[in-house]
């Protein structure tokens, strides 16, 4: 059986932007049919938050941490996104 996935949405405050692009996360990892745990963090928590993920998505800049960091912005802007998701997509599968 295949683990569930663990991914870490960072921004500011993590309400809003984080909500909005944990949706969007949601949405795509049931297309590709890839289970995960998605949970929220704000910036100052991320490097605590992050020992137990595979990837992290942010909205800022995220403190030193050993797990990928993608951007969240084009979640938020549209401008990249189609990288962005595959990326996103191919980190999972290699986690």
């Amino acid at each position: 059986m295949t683990r569930r996935k663990r991914i870490l949405i960072v921004c500011g405050t993590a309400i809003a932007t984080s909500t909005m692009v944990a949706m969007k996360i949601e949405d795509l990892l049931k297309k590709h049919g890839i289970v995960a745990e998605i949970r929220r963090a704000m910036t100052s928590e991320a490097k605590t938050a992050s020992k137990d993920v595979d990837l992290i998505v942010a909205t800022t800049r995220v403190p030193d941490v050993t797990v990928p960091v993608i951007s969240g912005i084009p979640f938020i802007s549209g401008v990249g996104i189609d990288q962005v998701e595959q990326e996103i997509i191919r980190l999972l599968r290699e986690a």
